[in-house]
């Protein structure tokens, strides 16, 4: 008996919830890094060390991947499986009793490089499956990404004065879970169309392609936002809560905060079959981008639902464009090549938020915090400046 899923409806499900549980690695370090500072000894600085160890495992991941063709040349359900093993086995080393910082690093760099085989290749996936919907598809896709990236603060907030290596535990185990999920019951989609050999120098091609080139460059410079947000989201909660003395659970805020991209993600998705993704990502964008400049008045706002508003505004806007310039790269590439054209744009997207990331610790040391996040407003506006230079961006 086969437990291959064939209706679509099906599969993309099983796609959706294999994301979900197995991208509930990717800020499992941010959520517990309180405890190691404060267990462990690790540096005040490690948010940012952390953050940007697992990004630049991804980035060095998704080269890898990329120029190896491993999405298109292999079946994409396998290599998602073997990639969330991999990931699991390298995140639990954070759970060690006595980790040392650069054993930390080491775990979060691993489970980057792995993570190129389960966010690029899921996407890949979902676009061997689907055709018409994919912007629908990749809407719910990222949006399960986006959840569970803030999984874990939320397995934190719960746990109370329990061991926080529990956090580490559970991921582990929902990853290992999702990943079954996929290479069990996924089969290869209709639509793909695997590459038969290596081909190093066509990696690059679709850049040539002025429409592609459009759309991921927009995608860069919503990364340069997004992961930062991401990063020190709660230090920005923090600030918030010291300078207003007031008392906010900050994991559990961080995980709605977090997890309303996900929402975001999927209603862009569902608006995406009737509106052309490159409008939605335009606006989620403008919203995401305006707030950055107008953070050194949000944080002055001593109303806390008025600033828990914005802060829910900036969560949901700053992912739901996303899947929409996903959706764009994915319909501008070479079809044979769909799956390391995916792939490298998050490579070079991601390379940008490690950038952006360590921008903005460095800048803490002489910038007052309510002016921080203004530098992140240059991503939105050269991913707008560089989506509308192209005219035509197939919908």
């Amino acid at each position: 008996m086969s437990l291959k899923i064939s209706r679509p409806s099906g599969v993309l499900m099983a796609i959706v919830l294999s994301q979900f549980l197995c991208t509930s690695l990717w800020f499992a370090g941010n959520a517990i890094i309180d405890d190691l500072i404060a267990g462990l000894g690790f540096p005040a600085y490690s948010v940012s060390h952390l953050t940007s160890a697992i990004q630049f495992g991804f980035i060095v991941g998704t080269l890898a991947y990329a120029l190896l063709n491993i999405a298109d040349r292999y079946s994409p359900s396998r290599v998602f499986l073997f990639s969330a093993l991999f990931a699991s086995m390298s995140n639990i080393i954070l759970a060690q009793k006595g980790v040392s910082f650069e054993m930390a690093l080491g775990s979060r760099f691993l489970v980057g490089f792995f993570l190129a085989g389960i966010y690029p290749v899921g996407m890949k996936i979902a676009a061997d499956h689907f055709d018409r919907s994919l912007g629908k598809s990749l809407g719910l896709l990222v949006g399960a990404l986006v959840l569970g990236t803030a999984l874990p603060h939320l397995i934190r907030s719960h746990l109370g004065d329990w061991h926080y290596s529990y956090v580490i535990f559970m991921v582990t185990g929902f990853a290992v879970i999702g990943g079954l999920v996929i290479g069990l019951m996924v089969p290869d989609g209709p639509y793909r169309k695997p590459s038969q050999k290596l081909q190093l120098r066509k990696t690059f091609t679709a850049f040539k392609n002025p429409a592609f080139r459009g759309a991921a460059f927009g995608y860069f410079g919503h990364m340069w936002e997004l992961y930062t947000f991401y990063a020190f989201l709660p230090a920005i909660l923090i600030y918030w809560s010291d300078f207003n003395e007031s008392t906010m659970d900050i994991s559990f805020w961080s995980f709605i905060f977090i997890g309303l991209g996900g929402v975001g993600c999927a209603f862009w998705g569902m608006l995406s079959q009737s509106v052309h993704p490159k409008i939605l990502a335009t606006i989620a964008l403008g919203i995401s981008g305006l707030i950055c400049l107008l953070t050194p008045f949000i944080f002055g706002i001593s109303m806390s639902m008025l600033f828990l508003v914005m802060i829910g505004i900036w969560g949901t806007t700053v992912a739901a464009d996303s899947p929409m310039f996903s959706t764009l790269v994915a319909q501008n590439a070479i079809p044979e090549l769909k799956g390391t054209a995916l792939t490298i744009v998050n490579c070079l997207g991601f390379a940008l938020t490690i950038v952006s990331i360590q921008l903005v610790g460095w800048l803490q040391n002489f910038v007052a915090f309510k002016y921080l996040f203004l530098v992140l407003g240059i991503g939105p506006l050269f991913g707008l400046i560089n989506l509308w230079r192209t005219e035509k961006i197939k919908s």
